[in-house]
Formats: structure tokens, sequence, C-alpha cells
């Protein structure tokens, strides 16, 4: 393995004791400040930018990119074989509301993809984390993304609800019947990976550090997570740290539901 299991374990610690500061920090009067890209940022994310950097420089590998560092340019990262992707605080804006659906997220990259990665559910403790080839956990039990629902859930963005995503999920309730679960930050893909829906459509900006540790959750517990237009695995490093518009599903799906799925997808983005 890419990381020793002390190790592994070592992060899984941190990040349960993170949970703790960071609920602590939600509970108080939240001070936000605004970045240059005018998004917001607060004690708690900076809390745990910090303390992940701390634990990474403990590591073999001390490559980073954090939504919370400066952003090297590709000439200084193209070589990177092995780095670590972070987001602090996925769902800022959830977490300054006072709610319950932002994660903790962490993976650590060899080239192009994940091999190790933790998410974090503060609110209520959950931990999420998955190993390359190994599988995929929550609060250390295994995942599957097949579940046993009777009806199939659909899962848009409490906060980036766009007009391409509603088009798609207008054109897929003429085949499909389905639920629709608003849920927030990273969860979407852990909901995918645990069963409890079974498509994520995504068809707005997000980067790298916003996917890379729940994709290789939802990969490990069997699901998929595809680009729109490649219809491969989103790639991690790249020059321009915007990932292209995605879908996530469950392995449960009949293959038609699938190819009706991606046929629908890119349609939209035509």
């Amino acid at each position: 393995m890419a990381i020793s299991q002390d190790k592994v374990q070592e992060l899984l610690d941190l990040i349960k004791k993170l949970n703790e500061k960071v609920e602590a920090i939600k509970n108080e009067k939240i001070n936000i400040e605004l970045k240059d890209d005018n998004t917001p940022v607060t004690k708690a994310d900076l809390l745990v930018n910090d303390e992940l950097i701390k634990f990474i420089k403990t590591t073999q590998y001390t490559k980073i990119i954090s939504e919370e560092n400066r952003q090297l340019d590709f000439s200084e990262r193209t070589n990177w074989e092995w780095y670590w992707v972070v987001d602090p605080i996925d769902g800022t804006k959830e977490f300054i509301k006072k709610g319950e659906d932002y994660t903790i997220n962490i993976a650590l990259c060899h080239k192009e993809r994940p091999v190790f990665s933790v998410v974090s559910r503060p609110s209520n403790g959950d931990i999420y984390y998955a190993i390359k080839d190994k599988g995929a956990f929550k609060n250390n039990k295994r995942i599957y993304s097949d579940g046993n629902q009777k009806v199939i859930k659909v899962i848009a963005s409490k906060t980036h609800l766009n007009s391409m995503t509603e088009n798609f999920i207008n054109n897929l309730s003429k085949s499909i019947n389905f639920e629709t679960l608003n849920v927030g930050s990273s969860l979407k893909i852990c909901f995918i990976s645990e069963g409890l829906a079974q498509i994520y459509p995504r068809f707005g900006t997000t980067m790298e550090w916003d996917t890379a540790a729940a994709d290789l959750i939802i990969f490990e517990a069997g699901g998929e997570m595809i680009g729109c237009k490649s219809f491969k695995a989103l790639s991690y490093n790249k020059e321009d740290l915007r990932n292209e518009f995605f879908l996530c599903y469950s392995k449960s799906l009949s293959k038609e539901k699938k190819e009706l799925i991606c046929q629908l997808a890119k349609e939209n983005i035509v």
C-alpha cells in the first residue's frame, strides 16, 4: 500500500478530533472573511488546513493541492507522481449557516487518480474512507453502492441547482420514476457510495479538491463517477484544476438506465 496502516489510522484519528473542533467553531459566532475570488473562508477552514498540512509533512509525500493554499503553476506540478488534494471544509456556506451538510476532504493521489482518501461529516461524526483495491468504508464498516432501494433517488445540490441540472432531471423524469434528494457538499457522492441514492448529475463548476476524496470512495464502493464529455474517470493535477461536468451513479442501476442517463447527459451539454 502507498501509505502505511499506521498513517491511515493516524489520519482517521486526526479527522475525528477535527470533526469535534470544527463543530465547536460552528456553534460559536462565525467570523467570515472573503478570499480574492470573493468566496468565504472561516477559522474552521484555516484550522483544518493547517492541521492536515502538519500531518502531510509527517508522511513521505509532501506535495499538496489545497483550496486554502496558493495554487502552484502547472509547470511546478506537472511532474508530480504523488500528492495530496485537500478541501478543509467542503460546503463553507453550509457551515456558515450552521447546517449539517459540510465535509472535510483529503485524498492521496498517484499520478492522475486518488489511491487513499477520507471524507468526514463533522455534524454527526461519520467518517468515510477508501483505499485503492481494498474497498470503501463508513465508520469502519464496508459500504457498497448497490443498496436495496425500491424507489430510485436522484441527488440534487442544496446550493447549486442550475438550469442545466433542472433540464436533465426533467428529461430523466420522462423515462424513469424517481424521488429527488437535496444534499450538500461531497456527501452527495458518499450517499451514492452507500446506496442511499442512485444518480447524481453535476452540471456546474467543481474543483479537484471538491471531488478527489469522494471519487475514490464511490469507485471502491462499486459505483461510477465519470465525466459528461469524456465518459471516463476524472483526472487530477490537471493544468486547469476545474473538473468537467460529471455523473455519479450506483452499480445497482440496470444497463439500460445507465445508458439512458449517459445519453441524457451528453445531450444536456451540447
